[in-house]
């Protein structure tokens, strides 16, 4: 049986690693591999998939337009307007992991029970943030971003699940104070801000993991503050994806130390 993650660019996908580090711990003979999908692609992939496929995975820009082309959608997937998880059987399934690895991540790094949130961004990976925070009690969410509309349909989803959300400019954001802040922009959206972190009350997730740290969460550790890697969340959401297209837990121990190789491999720093 074969998966793979799909999306552009991947060639320096760590999802291989990860799903495949499961299979040899689970003593399946299954395989994964990063194939190279736009947008317009997709639709054509999926047809021309057979009963050796157990899913794939999707990353940008396959996220939303994955909608098009599945039969059912799991709560999370509807909610957040995101599909990261297709799991071929009778019917293709679709499914939003990144929740549960936000989740798993924050938990692991000790914010198992929060109050408040901030999220830098408004993209997917926000909307799924979001959502991710109040599963671990945040009742007080705060967006920092620019894309007014993008941020709009956040505001919905906060409405949705009862999470008080508000738009700020960064001067008037609780960053400083949250007991948890999440950064989705992309690799140096960030930098100037690095400047200002003194003394930060909360946990910084930065789902940017290549430079790691990335300046600001050099800052936050630098003036006190907890720091989690983007890959704590990779490492978790492919558990779940591990699980969805197996049907088996996942050896999340396992991945881990087999992404901690190629990590070393490529130079860069472990979790």
């Amino acid at each position: 049986m074969q998966a793979a993650v799909l999306g552009s660019p991947v060639s320096h996908s760590l999802s291989p690693v990860l799903h495949n580090a499961a299979y040899r711990a689970l003593g399946l003979d299954h395989t994964y591999s990063a194939i190279e999908t736009a947008e317009s692609e997709l639709g054509s992939f999926l047809g021309s998939v057979d009963s050796n496929w157990l899913g794939v995975s999707l990353t940008m820009p396959l996220k939303e337009v994955a909608f098009d082309y599945a039969d059912t959608c799991d709560e999370l997937s509807t909610l957040t307007g995101a599909i990261n998880t297709l799991v071929f059987g009778t019917e293709v399934s679709a499914f939003n992991t990144d929740v549960l690895g936000l989740v798993d991540a924050l938990a692991e790094a000790g914010s198992k029970q929060i109050s408040t949130g901030v999220i830098f961004g408004s993209g997917a990976t926000a909307r799924s943030t979001l959502v991710a925070l109040q599963r671990l009690g945040a009742t007080e969410v705060n967006c920092v971003a620019r894309n007014v509309s993008d941020v709009e349909r956040m505001a919905k989803i906060a409405q949705v699940i009862g999470v008080n959300f508000n738009h700020t400019s960064v001067s008037n954001s609780t960053w400083l104070t949250a007991d948890v802040v999440v950064n989705t922009t992309p690799v140096g959206a960030l930098d100037e801000l690095a400047r200002e972190v003194y003394s930060p009350a909360g946990l910084l997730l930065d789902v940017v993991y290549n430079p790691w740290p990335t300046q600001l969460a050099a800052s936050w550790a630098v003036t006190g503050g907890t720091i989690v890697s983007g890959l704590a969340m990779l490492l978790h959401q492919a558990g779940h994806q591990v699980t969805l297209m197996t049907g088996k837990p996942a050896p999340v121990a396992q991945m881990r130390e087999a992404l901690n190789a190629e990590l070393l491999a490529r130079g860069l720093s472990t979790i």
